[in-house]
């Protein structure tokens, strides 16, 4: 049997479920929700076993309850698939009075929730699992802390041991965890087959409506290629219908968006708005992001060579794999990653915001001397446009790199940080 490997999501569900009297965790497939459910499980209710996914379907409709019976907590994986079950839970939690006593796992919004009567309020609480950060799968060497450094450490004293190839590798790869103990090969592979699987019936799956594999290919590409930025729909509909006879309106893209939404392959990074010193208008577009880089490049075709054949692919794409890294990271710590533009252009790629109000600015940038300087240059600006008498000073400035062996802390203050060296 494969040996687990420990997800910073073990904690947060142990603590969600001494809360709340269920937890439902949601996400891409194959990101290991189930798996990671199944370690505090002590009953378990696949709803997808083929032997019995029509019998629990019908269960679900004729009797919900039954289907809860078993020791708590009590897993019930794909419960989308029976709507019906979540007013019967919520019903449980209700009546049972115990905390902890069930969890559900879904890779995807439920395609009709008219059966769902009550929100959950109160009885339910919600855990967003991604693919695994570098930190996870043991390639990043964890020695900086985000949470010191919120804490207020100073000095930090980190080392990474990726280079620049196996950094294009890992962008391709991907955080799958099916995918990090494969030869290399055939881990390359796992995205791919994740890729082909949404094109061709996951995002139809999504909300029941048939899609042409085509156009999603063309969309998800289109998609890909603009990684990291705010353009709208519109342009997405442009991008795409110049490489399609028919032409794809904004609604329809937002659409397709939307489908791609509920099975958890895109989510977009929202605008931050912190109080500033003068009156600066700010840019409350989201940012487009994958959930994980390795989708990007399925959409695009490439490989790691082609990354290293081209850095400015390359450097979108690696600032794909630190949001993901820095959302792992973030909710570990009870916050949010955000994104800043302003307009005037002045950027920066994630504000990582706490619920105490705590926040540090953060710049992406692939290495490089001149690129970290601009990076620093960028987030001292930002700093000083900030209005500390509404707001907290924030607790670091950091230029996240791709390449570089160590992590130092410059003589300006900020933060020069390998992603291989990072930890929530």
């Amino acid at each position: 049997m494969k040996e687990y490997r420990k997800r910073i999501a073990d904690e947060i569900l142990k603590r969600k479920l001494e809360g709340k009297g269920a937890v439902l965790i949601e996400g891409p497939k194959w990101c290991g929700k189930t798996t990671t459910a199944e370690q505090i499980a002590k009953s378990v209710l696949y709803m997808d076993d083929p032997e019995r996914k029509e019998q629990n379907i019908t269960m679900s409709e004729i009797s919900p309850k039954r289907l809860l019976k078993g020791e708590n907590p009590r897993l019930i994986d794909e419960w989308q698939l029976a709507p019906k079950l979540w007013d019967a839970i919520r019903f449980e939690v209700d009546h049972r009075g115990d905390l902890g006593q069930f969890i559900l796992t879904g890779s995807a919004v439920p395609v009709d929730t008219k059966e769902i009567t009550h929100s959950g309020t109160g009885r339910f609480t919600w855990l967003i699992m991604r693919p695994m950060s570098l930190f996870e799968s043991g390639e990043s060497t964890g020695e900086v802390s985000l949470k010191e450094l919120f804490e207020g450490q100073k000095e930090i004293d980190g080392e990474s041991h990726l280079d620049i190839e196996r950094l294009a590798f890992l962008v391709c790869r991907g955080g799958w965890p099916q995918a990090v103990d494969m030869r290399d090969e055939i881990a390359l592979d796992q995205a791919v087959d994740y890729y082909d699987a949404v094109v061709h019936s996951d995002i139809s799956r999504a909300d029941n409506v048939k899609k042409n594999p085509e156009r999603v290919k063309r969309l998800m590409r289109s998609y890909a290629r603009n990684q990291g930025s705010q353009i709208p729909n519109t342009v997405i509909a442009q991008d795409v219908g110049a490489h399609d006879e028919s032409v794809m309106d904004d609604v329809t893209v937002a659409n397709y968006l939307n489908a791609l939404r509920k099975i958890f392959v895109v989510e977009d990074m929202p605008a931050w708005n912190p109080n500033l010193r003068s009156k600066t208008a700010i840019r409350s577009s989201d940012t487009r992001y994958y959930v994980d880089p390795s989708i990007a490049v399925a959409a695009l075709g490439v490989g790691p060579q082609d990354l290293l054949a081209d850095l400015k692919t390359f450097g979108f794409l690696f600032e794909t794999l630190c949001v993901r890294d820095l959302r792992v990271f973030a909710d570990a710590l009870n916050g949010s990653v955000y994104h800043y533009r302003d307009k005037d252009g002045l950027e920066c790629d994630a504000v990582i915001h706490l619920r105490n109000s705590s926040y540090g600015l953060v710049e992406i940038k692939l290495g490089g001397d001149k690129l970290i300087e601009e990076g620093a240059t960028n987030l001292k600006i930002l700093a000083n446009k900030l209005d500390t008498d509404k707001m907290k000073s924030p607790s670091f400035l950091m230029v996240l790199t791709g390449t570089g062996d160590y992590a130092y802390q410059r003589n300006d203050g900020v933060y020069v940080v390998p992603v291989g060296s990072l930890r929530p």
